[in-house]
C-alpha cells in the first residue's frame, strides 16, 4: 500500500490537502505520482489565483501521461512551490513533503470536512486494484 499519511484528507482525484490554519497545504499522493512515473513538468497557478474545490488548478506531466491537477478546496493560492517548474522530480521523491504544489486561503473552511480520510482513501486506492 502507498503511504497514506493520517494527519492528512485527500481527494479521489488523488490530491492531499494539509490543514494549517485557516489555509491548506496542497500536493498529490504518493498513489498519484507512483502511476505517474517520472514527472518532468509541473504547470501551477500564479499567487492571487483563486481556486475551486474538485477544478483544475494546474498540470503534472511525467513521461507516461498529462494529467490536470484538481483543487481539493475553494480559495486563494497564497503560495506556489517555486522550486516545481525548476526541479519537477521532487513530486516524485518526497510527495508528501518538498514536493507540496500551492497553499489555498480557504474560502470555506467547513469544505474541509467533504475530504476523504486516510482510511477512505486506502480503501479507494485498494478498490483500484492496488
Amino acid at each position: 500500500m502507498a503511504n497514506v499519511p493520517a494527519d492528512l484528507r485527500y481527494t479521489k482525484e488523488h490530491e492531499w490537502a494539509k490543514l494549517e490554519g485557516d489555509k491548506a497545504r496542497v500536493g498529490i499522493t504518493a498513489f498519484a505520482q507512483e502511476q505517474l512515473g517520472d514527472v518532468v513538468f509541473v504547470e501551477l497557478p500564479k499567487v492571487g489565483a483563486k481556486v475551486s474545490a474538485m477544478k483544475t488548478f494546474g498540470v503534472v506531466e511525467s513521461v507516461k501521461a498529462v494529467s490536470d491537477l484538481f483543487a481539493p478546496l475553494t480559495g486563494e493560492v497564497v503560495e506556489i512551490n517555486a522550486e516545481l517548474p525548476k526541479k519537477p522530480e521532487v513530486v516524485n521523491a518526497d510527495p508528501y513533503g518538498k514536493g507540496w504544489m500551492i497553499v489555498v486561503k480557504l474560502a470555506n473552511p467547513k469544505e474541509w470536512e467533504t475530504l476523504m480520510s486516510a482510511a477512505d482513501y486506502e480503501k479507494l486506492v485498494a478498490a483500484a486494484g492496488h
